[in-house]
């Protein structure tokens, strides 16, 4: 084999890394786009509204794209298996429930999940 044919396989070889390399990015690009979906639970007491409150300031504060929900509805509330309220669901799963975190708290279970 000459070295221009080795020359050349390698090109092609690395244009296929290249290819792989530029999808990685776009997955990855596109796993950092996705929405969390950020529930409160509470019927309505001043506590569940503080929750809300500095939920939406903390998810502003991390710029992350959110939906952040208010559900006061005690039947949706029961299908999260929570006693007390309020309660802060992140992606379905309950990661606070019966007190009213921190901001900062509140702000590493939206990075946590944003980050997978």
């Amino acid at each position: 084999m000459t070295p221009w044919k080795i020359i050349e396989k390698m090109l092609a070889q690395l244009k296929i890394i290249s290819l792989f390399c530029e999808i990685f990015k776009y997955i990855t690009k596109l796993f950092n786009t996705m929405s969390l979906d950020i529930k409160v639970l509470g019927p309505g007491c001043a506590k569940c509204k503080t929750l809300e409150r500095i939920t939406r300031e903390a998810v502003n504060e991390v710029s992350v794209d959110a939906t952040v929900t208010k559900i006061d509805d005690i039947m949706e509330i029961m299908q999260y298996n929570i006693i007390a309220t309020p309660a802060l669901v992140i992606n379905g799963k309950v990661v606070v429930k019966g007190m009213v975190p921190s901001r900062e708290e509140i702000k590493k279970h939206i990075i946590n999940a944003n980050n997978g």
